[in-house]
């Protein structure tokens, strides 16, 4: 499985944390000491607006 590099604090790299039990955002740092009960979601890229 490759690595990802992402930041420990915050969510880094486009993704978010979450527990899969509590629902909760969790630190990037949890979602690696916890791959069972947590979950990377992928972040939303933010639209360009036409004027």
């Amino acid at each position: 499985m490759a690595k990802e590099r992402s930041s420990s604090s915050g969510s880094g790299g486009g993704k978010r944390g979450r527990s899969a039990i509590t629902g909760r955002f969790v630190k990037q740092a949890t979602v690696r000491r916890h791959p069972a009960t947590t979950v990377n979601e992928q972040t939303a890229s933010k639209a360009k607006k036409h004027k």
